[in-house]
């Protein structure tokens, strides 16, 4: 991924997808007016989940995603927006298609278990 700095632009170019592409305009009003924060947590998130510190739950603990995420309506639509910023950030992103394809996966899964919508 890049280590690090590969991962924080990762992240970066997510946010900016999601706050400027039509594709995401459903999930961008579930966040603050600032994505500040929101880059800052997944990048710490993003750091641990892949393999490197531990960051996020040095500072938050465990990240129990689908409870913290439970006060937002999340249906197939909006996991599918967040799944098209991800994607379109992991296809400019400079790493290995292998390790793309394999984070591709993993994110989907992810993503699907963050429903708590019917479908």
């Amino acid at each position: 991924m890049g280590g690090a700095e590969g991962i924080r632009i990762l992240v970066d170019r997510f946010y900016d997808l999601m706050d400027s592409a039509p594709e995401a305009a459903n999930i961008r009003p579930l966040h603050a007016a600032s994505l500040k924060a929101s880059r800052e947590k997944l990048y710490k998130f993003m750091s641990g989940w892949t393999g490197g510190p531990q960051l996020y739950v040095e500072e938050y603990g465990h990240p129990r995603l689908r409870m913290r995420h439970f006060p937002f309506a999340i249906g197939e639509r909006e996991r599918d927006e967040w799944l098209w910023c991800m994607d379109r950030a992991l296809a400019e992103h400079e790493a290995p298609e292998a390790l793309k394809t394999f984070l591709r996966e993993r994110l989907q899964q992810l993503a699907d278990h963050m429903r708590n919508q019917p479908a």
